[in-house]
């Protein structure tokens, strides 16, 4: 019974089969450095299912959502800045 429980977000997170994002990628303050590092990692990927732009978009939504509470407004309103950067990227129309 001294085994740690891991909840299945944090393995998806560690070890998805989406694509292989770069340590740290979600904790810079810089939405464009964000944007940049997902969009390669979604690019280079060979395993991903979908489009390079939903896979990013869906791996950038997915951390969002399982860090919930625990992420402060200005960490969210980063990542979701980094959301709008990576639409740009992509050449798609940021939502407004």
């Amino acid at each position: 019974m001294a085994k740690s429980k891991k909840k299945w977000s944090q393995d998806v997170t560690e070890h998805s089969d989406a694509m292989d994002l770069k340590e740290g990628v979600f904790t810079s303050d810089d939405p464009k450095k964000i944007a940049r590092s997902v969009k390669h990692s979604a690019e280079e990927s060979h395993r991903r299912k979908s489009s390079p732009f939903r896979a990013a978009m869906s791996m950038l939504t997915f951390y969002i959502n399982r860090a919930g509470d625990q992420l402060t407004k200005k960490r969210r309103g980063t990542l979701e800045k980094a959301k709008d950067e990576l639409r740009k990227d992509f050449g798609r129309e940021p939502k407004g």
